[in-house]
Order: structure tokens, then sequence, then C-alpha cells
């Protein structure tokens, strides 16, 4: 059954240098046509692979905060028309000052009820070397506009391993945030993705990022932190006051069926998962034709959604529930993945919680994606 929807808009007043998701810059591009060509996917779509109900939607981009206030409310009034959406967690992306009141007006009367801010970092000069037009002061009075407007739900992403940066300055950054008493915080290590600027920049020699060991100190500072707030960890890079976990993420990592819609987004439904056309000509020309703009289609195998559900799930402090993966596979998780598990375990990275919680542990948080990896290909199809 499908309980979310991802929507991406794909343009940005600036292109950072870290970034790799499908983006273009917003001057002289058709906005219009583009929200057009999104309500008429939504609608396809949900005539094609209908849902009862919506419990979550997730705008993302690119900036979707970087669209006015008459085409955000264009928008919204298209994902109210076409999901089936009455109530749930409705998140909005946003970037530190790109919120204005008249938007976030918008954004309120068409039940938004999350915001997630692309902070990255509270220093001003490493704010301009990754490419970000927003200042610290910008977020503060971002912030202080969005809850004058009644948001209390808000959400901060913080990026660490940025070059130049030191431990202190990042302890900072995160003294900044936390002082802020938000509800819900994501830290995200510095990942150089090809075709970016810092990827080329790499290349080069000629991008000065953290020591390994530096950035696993940043790591285990940003959980140090988080807790000493009263922030619980509930999945390896996020961090949530009781009740405001991100449940629209938690359908990502219980490997469950969600809707993406928009150029370049992907999907998951009844065990396929479909990416769009990321450029926005080739996007919009199937749908003006009245054809979903699928790119890819691959319909997973019963051993690759159980790989998944290891390697999305466990990423969860919560872990994998060896009931709940039988329950859902009819198979038994400690037998089908006993040789990972036994290796990942003797390296100390995995543990087993009450004989039924297959958990990370703290070492292993360090060294996920060798956990994660572990899981993939490790059973025959």
């Amino acid at each position: 059954m499908t309980r979310s929807a991802y929507i991406h808009i794909p343009f940005c007043q600036q292109i950072c240098h870290y970034c790799d998701f499908n983006k273009v810059f917003l001057k002289n591009q058709p906005v219009d046509g583009y929200l057009n060509a999104l309500a008429d996917e939504m609608k396809l779509t949900l005539e094609k692979y209908p849902a009862e109900k919506l419990d979550t939607i997730f705008v993302g981009g690119g900036t979707p905060t970087a669209l006015n206030a008459e085409q955000l409310e264009k928008l919204c009034g298209s994902i109210r028309s076409y999901l089936p959406f009455e109530q749930g967690e409705f998140t909005f992306e946003a970037n530190p000052g790109d919120l204005t009141k008249d938007k976030l007006k918008v954004l309120k009367e068409y039940g938004v009820n999350r915001l997630s801010l692309g902070v990255q970092t509270f220093n001003d000069d490493l704010l301009r070397s990754i490419g970000r037009t927003h200042t610290r002061a910008d977020v503060l009075s971002t912030i202080k506009l969005a809850q004058a407007e009644g948001f209390e739900n808000i959400s901060i992403d913080l990026i660490y391993a940025l070059p130049n940066q030191t431990l202190e300055d990042f302890r900072e950054t995160l003294d900044e945030a936390l002082a802020l008493g938000l509800p819900h915080y994501s830290g995200y290590s510095l990942i150089i993705e090809p075709k970016t600027v810092f990827y080329n920049l790499m290349r080069k020699d000629r991008l000065p990022l953290p020591k390994v060991e530096t950035e696993a100190h940043m790591y285990e500072l940003l959980m140090e932190k988080m807790s000493d707030y009263g922030l619980r960890q509930y999945e390896i890079s996020n961090f949530a006051k009781p009740g405001y976990e991100s449940l629209h993420n938690l359908v990502y990592w219980d490997n469950e069926s969600y809707y993406g819609f928009g150029a370049g987004a992907h999907s998951y439904t009844d065990g396929v998962r479909r990416s769009n056309h990321g450029p926005l000509k080739k996007y919009m020309e199937p749908i003006e034709q009245g054809r979903l703009p699928y790119i890819t289609e691959s319909t997973l195998t019963k051993a690759e959604m159980m790989e998944e559900e290891m390697f999305l799930g466990l990423r969860k402090m919560r872990g994998v529930s060896a009931a709940g993966f039988e329950k859902k596979y009819d198979l038994p998780l400690f037998e089908l993945f006993k040789e990972p598990i036994a290796g990942m375990s003797s390296r100390g990275l995995l543990k087993v919680e009450d004989g039924e919680w297959l958990q990370l542990t703290e070492a292993g948080k360090l060294l996920g994606n060798e956990v994660f990896q572990a899981f993939l290909l490790s059973i025959e199809n």
C-alpha cells in the first residue's frame, strides 16, 4: 500500500558546489509549464496506480521555495486536487532567505506543517566557500519568521567534513543550531559526487578536506551534542525530540512504497522501482502526450527486496525486526543472512537486542556503509 509521495521542484537560485541533485537555475525556465506537467503526472499516476490515502508528502528539490507565492499556490492546489491526502505530515524543503511572509502564508493555508531548512553551517565563510548565498543571519530571521506564522515543526540540515572545516568550526555550528531548540536536526557527512564543482576541484587536488579521523570525530561530536540536548538519534543521520521523527523518511527506511513526481524523481510501488526523465523537456514531453515520464522501470526480485530491507532498515537505530521481516517475506532473517550477520557481529559492528532486533553498535554507526554493503548480493536471487 502506497502511503507517501515525494514531489521534486528542480529550480534553484544558485547551484551549490556539492550538489548532484537534479536541478537547474530558475531564471528563464518554464516554471508554469513544469507545474502543469506535475499536476498532470499526479493525475495520470493515481489513475493507473491508485492509493486510498496518503499519510506523508515531501516537497523537495532543488529549492521548492524558489517559486514565488503564486506558483507555490498553484503547486499546493494541484497536490490537494490530485493526491488523496487530507491530513498527515506535509513537508516543504526551503532555503534560508527564500521564505517570505507571503510564501509562508500560502504554505500554511494548504496545510504544510513541517519545514526542512538547508542550513549546512552557521559559519558565513564556509557558506560562501560551498556556494551557498544565505548567511547565518538569514537562518535566524527565517526561523523567527516561520515560527511567527505558526510553524513549530522545523528541521535543519547540517553538513560536516566541509573543505577547510575544523572540529571547532563544527562544534560552534552545533552549539548555534541546538540553541534554537528545534525539534529535529539532520547531520550529513559531505560526499563528493561526480559532476559537481567539488568533484572537479578534488580531481585537481585543490579541495582541502578534513582528515578521515577528523570526520569521525565530527560525527561523534554530533551524536554527543544531540544527546546532551535531549534529541534522540533514530536514524544514522537524524535526531529528534520524541514525536518529531520524520515520518516521510521513515517510509524509505522501512522499505515501504512511495510515489515520486517531477523531473528525475524516483518511485517505488508494488515492488517496482521507477525513475523519471531528468531534463525538463524530456520530462514534460511524454506527459503532454498523456504518457508517464518514466526512463527506467525495474521489478525487484524477492532477494533484492530483502537485501534492501536490510541496508535501509539498519540505518534506523531500532534496526530490523526479525519477526517483522519474517511476516513480510515469510523467511527467517537470522538464517537467511547468517554470514553477513556473523561477520559484522564478530567485528563488533552489529548486535541483537532482545533476541529480536538487529542493530548497529556504536562502532557500527561509524562504519555504517561497510555494514550495509555486507548485505548486498549476500543471497541468491
